[in-house]
Formats: C-alpha cells, structure tokens, sequence
C-alpha cells in the first residue's frame, strides 16, 4: 500500500538518504516525524519504476541510497513506533 507523503516528507527523506549520518544526527535529537518520512518513503512509497525511464541517473542514485539504508540496518526501525513517538512530540 504506497502511503503518501507531503512534498516536504519526502524532501527531508530523499535529504536523509542522500548523506546517511544525518539519520543518526535526527536519532539522537528525537526527530521522529523526519525520521518516520524516511522510513516511510522507503518502506511504503519506494521509487516510482517510472522515474527510471525520465531520469535513470535520479531512479539509480535513489535506489542505491535506499539500498545502503538497509545495509547499514534502517529496516530495523519500527514505522508504526516513529509515527507514535512524532505524535506524542507534536
């Protein structure tokens, strides 16, 4: 089920996934809501198999950034967890 995310979610997702120390720099200051956008934009919205045929170079960059995520354990992140933590800080 592909979620959808405002523009600024998956800005601050595609941010994240571009330099990777940033998500434990939003870890430990307890940014959840950027947090839960880059788990979601990774786990439920993913990269449009269209972006592949309009920009390769793009649709490559993002599927290695999201395939590094999961390397170095982001599919350990617990969504429905972020989204409450976001919510209880909000």
């Amino acid at each position: 089920m592909k979620s959808s995310l405002s523009r600024i979610d998956e800005l601050t997702a595609r941010q994240i996934l571009a330099h990777p120390q940033q998500l434990g720099i939003a870890l430990k200051e307890r940014r959840w809501t950027d947090v839960a956008s880059l788990v979601t934009y990774v786990q439920e919205q993913d990269v449009s198999h269209d972006l592949a045929m309009t920009d390769a170079a793009l649709y490559r960059t993002l599927r290695q950034q999201i395939t590094t995520f999961y390397l170095r354990g982001g599919g350990a992140l617990n969504l429905e967890k972020l989204r409450q933590l976001a919510n209880q800080s909000s």
